[in-house]
């Protein structure tokens, strides 16, 4: 055999076991997520809040509890989290925010929230308000302009 198709069919086992181990992994990770998912679920409430500020820090910085710090993964506490300060009741807490609802969070607002533990999951304004809108950015002189421009044109506006 030239050695040229050795080499090859030795990468190409080598690929193939890397797969195989990767679904593997990912099987047992998958069912480690919807069984902490299910634990999310199960201790939910409602609560309502008033976030004072929110920010992506380390979860060194964030000034959780001890315990949480220790119960992370090592490669978890390198990277940065979406860290939520609030005063629920009379007392300050910090807690964790989920990663798509972390933009939606108003700061210096009140609202309802649901909570598990220390980890928000969900975000509903008060006074009569379902959800929490971001605040759209004013556009630029140059932008309005051009939107000018293009409406007496006839052309659609770009977004």
């Amino acid at each position: 055999m030239n050695t040229f198709t050795v080499v090859l069919i030795v990468i190409l086992l080598i690929l193939i076991a890397g797969v195989v181990a990767l679904y593997f992994v990912g099987k047992k990770m998958q069912k480690k997520q919807e069984e902490q998912q299910a634990q999310i679920e199960a201790y939910k409430q409602n609560v309502t809040m008033l976030i004072i500020d929110k920010k992506r820090m380390r979860i060194k910085d964030a000034g959780l509890p001890q315990a949480v710090i220790e119960s992370t993964p090592k490669l978890m506490r390198r990277s940065k989290l979406p860290i939520v300060k609030a005063k629920v009741g009379p007392q300050i807490m910090t807690l964790v925010c989920e990663e798509k609802i972390f933009d939606d969070v108003p700061v210096k607002k009140e609202v309802k929230a649901v909570v598990s533990g220390i980890y928000i999951t969900g975000v509903k304004g008060l006074h009569g308000n379902n959800t929490v809108k971001k605040e759209t950015k004013k556009k630029s002189w140059f932008k309005r302009k051009v939107e000018k421009l293009q409406e007496k044109a006839g052309a659609k506006p770009v977004k």
